[in-house]
């Protein structure tokens, strides 16, 4: 897979190159193995999508608020979701919650077709420029994320980023066949990652990989 992002001026102090490689070994240290998702988290800066005043802080690996109650996932969570859905080398996408649109960022640079759902319109459309100022071509849509995309399905795998008690059926439902759905499932305080794919009869095969905690996935949607 190829990178294909517009040149970005080189970063200094805590936002340099060599802050993005310490990243990058401490998360091969926890066990992240695909250099793929490694060498995209290691290109991809991450700290232009958080606030300036947390800019110093982007390659620490640890979450970060982005305001609206969101927050911009644990680097290792966003890599180790990321290896866990090319195991099964999708080409088409579905992220539901954009967010601050690193997530969405690390899944273009691995060229794949990334559609995008976010429910607060004032994060997508930072979300947005961020993108466009980095040359990524990723579709979104401002919309309620339990429904999904379905006039762009089957997808070949979906990511969620909030947590929900258990998976939507309607997510589900969108999956193209052999297809994988990765999202954090449980309650707010015992949530799990889990990994489903879907058999060709329709049935699903279930994983859990790893505890999590993401905010919550709501309904809805906001200006």
């Amino acid at each position: 897979m190829r990178m294909n992002m517009k040149p970005e001026t080189t970063g200094s102090g805590l936002t340099s190159q060599r802050v993005r490689d310490r990243l990058v070994e401490r998360l091969r240290a926890n066990g992240i193995v695909d250099e793929r998702v490694l060498n995209a988290i290691r290109t991809v800066p991450r700290h232009l999508f958080v606030d300036e005043v947390l800019a110093s802080r982007a390659y620490e690996d640890t979450a970060l608020p982005i305001g609206h109650g969101q927050t911009i996932s644990q680097p290792w969570v966003v890599a180790r979701m990321t290896e866990a859905l090319l195991e099964t080398s999708p080409k088409k996408v579905l992220e539901i919650g954009t967010g601050s649109g690193y997530q969405a960022a690390v899944l273009a640079a691995l060229g794949l077709e990334v559609h995008t759902v976010e429910r607060i319109g004032e994060l997508l459309r930072v979300a947005r420029k961020r993108l466009r100022q980095l040359g990524m071509t990723v579709r979104t849509k401002h919309d309620d994320g339990r429904i999904g995309w379905p006039e762009n399905a089957p997808f070949d795998a979906i990511l969620v980023t909030a947590g929900a008690p258990a998976l939507v059926d309607a997510l589900k439902a969108q999956l193209a066949s052999g297809g994988t759905l990765i999202a954090p499932v449980g309650p707010a305080n015992a949530q799990a990652l889990v990994r489903i794919r879907q058999r060709e009869d329709g049935s699903f095969d279930e994983q859990v990989l790893a505890p999590v905690v993401f905010v919550p996935l709501l309904s809805g949607i906001v200006d």
